[in-house]
C-alpha cells in the first residue's frame, strides 16, 4: 500500500472550496494515478476523520504563452471529500474561514 502523503498532495483553498466546508466538503490536490478508495482511506488516516463521499475530477492544464513561446501546465487531478455527519471536521481548514 502507497504512503497516505504520496496520495494527497495539497489542500485546494478557492471561495469556492471555502463555502462547501459548511456542508462538510474539503477539497485536496490528489496524485492522477489514486483512486477514490485510497483517496478515503488516506484522508481518513492523515485526518482522523470518516468520509462519506470522494469525487474525482481531472483538470487539463492551461496553455500558457510568453511572446513566442508556447508551454503548458501539468495536469492534475482535485478530489472533493464528504465526511459523515457524526465525524470530527478537518482543523486544518478551521483557521482559513
Amino acid at each position: 500500500m502507497r504512503d497516505p502523503h504520496d496520495i494527497i498532495i495539497k489542500p485546494l483553498i478557492t471561495e469556492k472550496s471555502m463555502n462547501d466546508m459548511a456542508d462538510r466538503k474539503y477539497t485536496f490536490v490528489v496524485d492522477k494515478k489514486a483512486n477514490k478508495t485510497e483517496i478515503k482511506n488516506a484522508v481518513e488516516h492523515i485526518f482522523g476523520v470518516k468520509v462519506e463521499k470522494v469525487n474525482t475530477m481531472n483538470m487539463k492544464g492551461k496553455i500558457k504563452r510568453m511572446g513566442l513561446n508556447e508551454g503548458k501546465r501539468a495536469d492534475w487531478k482535485k478530489a472533493v471529500i464528504k465526511l459523515t455527519e457524526d465525524s470530527k471536521t478537518i482543523e486544518f481548514f478551521e483557521g482559513m474561514m
